[in-house]
């Protein structure tokens, strides 16, 4: 694991395609936002930026995995006691780092909250750093290497939230998917903490279905939100999982997710054991 180089002073964000460790990166301006940018990584959106607003999120995933951490994290949950915020930041693992778009979020939001961003493109995370100003240590820290190794290199009990949004290419590298890495997460994370994950699926939904049944074998606590007609297999998406090792009762959670653009279904942990019950485990590989 190591950081990532800092810039001396911010870079006029370099319009257009550029080459990195994964392939091609491109910057595109928003033209309705003189400061905001879309990145895109080998020609799918990556991620979107608004240097003027950062707790604005385009995604309408993204906006679902805030509103789960907003109501559910460990430092506002009714099942552990208080914390001092001041003394005890919430400190969240974000897994697939970009641009790091949640991560400038929560610290607006959750201003004393501390980040790990992971991404295994060097170049990609150098030239970001330049053009479009990463926070700075100690409320981001980047680290570029394999999202699975340095996982697994983190200390126990150290983290309240680890983001899963890894990609090569369409689809989510096998080995952040698996029953034995759920197990690492787990054990990364503090009483109370949160594993989300970010599925993205075909209307046949046999992807999500086997994340959820790996998801509900780690975790006793299990939710589930994507928009209503991505559930009834009409359009393909984004699916977001959240586990946890406590309740996750939030009264007005399924309402702020219903209120968001693009409206969102929260299914709670009968539902989604019920969406996955036929569907075989993800396990590691052997050779």
């Amino acid at each position: 694991m190591m950081p990532a180089e800092p810039t001396a002073a911010p870079l006029t964000p370099a319009l257009g395609l550029h080459r990195i460790d994964t392939g091609s990166a491109e910057l595109l301006r928003d033209l309705d936002r003189p400061n905001a940018y879309l990145l895109m990584i080998n020609e799918m959106e990556s991620s979107y930026v608004d240097l003027d607003d950062p707790s604005l999120l385009d995604f309408e995933y993204l906006r679902w995995m805030a509103a789960l951490i907003e109501h559910l994290a460990p430092d506002s949950s009714p099942f552990l006691p208080p914390r001092d915020l001041a003394a005890d930041p919430l400190k969240v693992v974000h897994l697939g780092a970009a641009a790091c778009t949640l991560a400038r979020h929560l610290l607006v939001v959750r201003p004393n909250s501390r980040h790990l961003a992971v991404d295994l493109d060097a170049a990609l995370l150098t030239l970001l750093a330049g053009w479009l100003q990463f926070p700075a240590p100690p409320a981001l820290e980047i680290a570029i290497g394999d999202a699975r190794l340095i996982t697994e290199s983190l200390p126990s009990r150290s983290w309240d939230v680890v983001v899963r949004d890894v990609f090569a290419g369409p689809v989510t590298p096998w080995n952040v998917s698996t029953r034995e890495f759920l197990l690492e997460v787990r054990r990364v994370l503090r009483p109370g903490g949160l594993y989300l994950l970010n599925c993205a699926d075909t209307p046949d939904l046999i992807l999500a279905r086997s994340e959820a049944a790996t998801l509900a074998t780690v975790f006793e606590h299990v939710l589930l939100t994507a928009d209503p007609s991505m559930l009834k297999g009409r359009r393909r998406g984004n699916v977001v999982m959240v586990g946890s090792d406590h309740p996750m009762e939030a009264p007005l959670l399924a309402r702020s997710l219903l209120a968001g653009a693009v409206p969102a279904q929260l299914w709670t942990t009968d539902r989604v054991r019920q969406f996955a019950a036929t569907n075989a485990v993800r396990r590691d590989m052997t050779t």
